[in-house]
């Protein structure tokens, strides 16, 4: 992906970012999906889903329930961009 891929800028000058889609799951529905796989095999799943977004190394998330694939299916971006409107409450909407 080239620097300017999924972002365009605004009549005021400002670089809007906007993700692309790769898979049809949400990244909730992945997030939540990859942190059951690593909580049942005994992993922190806070520790191992940062260590995969912070170096997009899949190696941190586990095979069990397809939860390696699940994650890869996803752009990283997407994932980060989900996490970031929960933490502070935002919605589609706003």
């Amino acid at each position: 992906m080239t620097r300017d891929e999924g972002s365009h800028v605004d009549r005021r000058g400002t670089r809007i970012f906007m993700p692309g889609t790769r898979g049809e799951e949400s990244p909730e529905s992945v997030i939540a999906g990859v942190y059951a796989a690593l909580e049942e095999q005994g992993y922190d799943p806070v520790e191992q889903i940062t260590g995969f977004l912070l170096s997009g190394d899949p190696a941190y998330i586990t095979e069990h329930r397809g939860a390696r694939g699940m994650v890869q299916r996803v752009e990283r971006d997407q994932l980060l961009q989900s996490l970031v409107a929960h933490f502070v409450g935002a919605t589609d909407d706003e």
